[in-house]
């Protein structure tokens, strides 16, 4: 009995050493598991501020650019008053419109769409024949030879 004893404590004991020997190769591999997550999730939050940074960046740039543009359009407007109240001399006057037609017409030319360049010449009569045609640019002389 005492025989049988003895090999429950050393089979107890193998056990527990064996499980020992588990449990810790198993917190290994958590353990780095723990450590990977961590260190994804700093990278989430880093990356998480990075974004928050550039959309801050363009958000402040967006707003001084409209400042700027404010304050370029009211000094516009000032010097354009001052040179109502200020020159009397109407031929100066009648420039400043002219240019600042020309200046309107430019921009809306600008906003138009381009057309495209053509490989042929356009009609300038509807009823001459177009450059395509065969006989075009052949004088009447040679036409008849031809024949």
């Amino acid at each position: 009995m005492t025989n049988l004893i003895l090999a429950a404590l050393a089979a107890l004991v193998v056990g527990i050493v064996i499980g020992i020997l588990v449990g810790r190769s198993g917190q290994g591999q958590t353990l780095r598991q723990r450590r990977a997550e961590q260190q994804i999730e700093e990278l989430r939050s880093e990356f998480t501020r990075y974004q928050a940074q550039v959309n801050e960046h363009f958000m402040e740039s967006a707003h001084l650019l409209r400042r700027f543009n404010d304050a370029y359009r009211d000094v516009n407007q000032h010097m354009a008053r001052g040179a109502n109240r200020l020159c009397n001399d109407e031929d100066w006057m009648e420039e400043l419109q002219q240019e600042t037609s020309k200046k309107r017409l430019e921009e809306v030319r600008e906003d138009a769409p381009a057309e495209p360049p053509r490989d042929y010449a356009p009609k300038t009569d509807p009823e001459a024949k177009g450059t395509l045609a065969e006989d075009f640019g052949l004088d009447k002389e040679k036409k008849a030879s031809q024949a």
